[in-house]
């Protein structure tokens, strides 16, 4: 659906996980871009403990896995859905991540997630536009269980998507007047593409390696999301992060 323009970003809370199934589902049936719906939840219903996809390090992302196995796991929409992964985030846990916040969160927060500051996910949020007191009731209601969905829409249709989450049980609805940030906004050919809040945790042989994966993905899935994912994959399979928060350090392979 390349001629979909996104302009902003409406976010809710929902409290039960078959909630989230219907307004995927009706979002999908209103013509919203599936590249453009995010999930957030750490109790979907699973037989497989989700702990047990965090790597040792608890770094975001850690256990990346593709989308078809987590719509058969959770039994839900995800699997529809781009770049399904878990990522930990500090102060809520291990958390299922589908869809653009995935790489958003790794791109807008790596160094702030994953370094010692431990930022949570409210100063994520805020970071994207969100006033502080409705970011730290997201953070309060995920952490409680609860789930978050994203859908980013034409400016035009913000009203009827907003009423849609709404009467599928959405609370505490929100607008962004902006979509979620990008790594390579404009396409991934050299460095000047990548946003600054990713080019900046990154040294300049680590953003060579986060543009060739970068590439490789895309131009053979044509998903922004899977592409970004899979970058910041390559990148902290080589190197580690030095204590700026900037990933510099060339892994010692054995």
């Amino acid at each position: 659906m390349s001629d979909y323009k996104a302009e902003r970003t409406i976010t809710a809370v929902f409290k039960q996980q078959d909630q989230v199934d219907k307004v995927i589902r009706r979002l999908l049936d209103r013509g919203v871009s599936r590249d453009h719906i995010s999930v957030m939840g750490n109790n979907f219903q699973s037989e497989t403990r989700i702990s047990g996809f965090i790597s040792k390090k608890d770094v975001i992302f850690g256990g990346l896995r593709s989308g078809a196995i987590f719509g058969s796991l959770f039994g839900s929409l995800l699997g529809l859905l781009s770049g399904v992964g878990v990522l930990f985030i500090p102060f809520v846990g291990s958390v299922v991540a589908a869809g653009p916040i995935g790489g958003a969160l790794l791109g807008a927060a790596s160094g702030a997630l994953a370094g010692s500051a431990g930022a949570g996910l409210a100063s994520v949020l805020v970071t994207l536009g969100m006033p502080k007191e409705k970011a730290a009731i997201y953070e309060t209601r995920l952490k409680a269980g609860e789930f978050i969905v994203m859908a980013e829409v034409p400016t035009n249709k913000t009203g009827e998507i907003s009423l849609l989450m709404e009467s599928a049980g959405g609370e505490e609805t929100h607008t962004s007047e902006s979509t979620l940030p990008r790594a390579c906004p404009d396409g991934c050919n050299n460095p000047q593409d990548l946003a600054p809040e990713v080019r900046s945790h990154l040294s300049e042989d680590a953003q060579k390696t986060f543009i060739e994966r970068y590439k490789a993905v895309f131009d053979k899935l044509k998903d922004e999301s899977k592409a970004e994912e899979a970058a910041w994959n390559a990148v902290h399979e080589k190197y580690e992060e030095d204590e700026n928060g900037i990933w510099s350090e060339q892994k010692v392979i054995t």
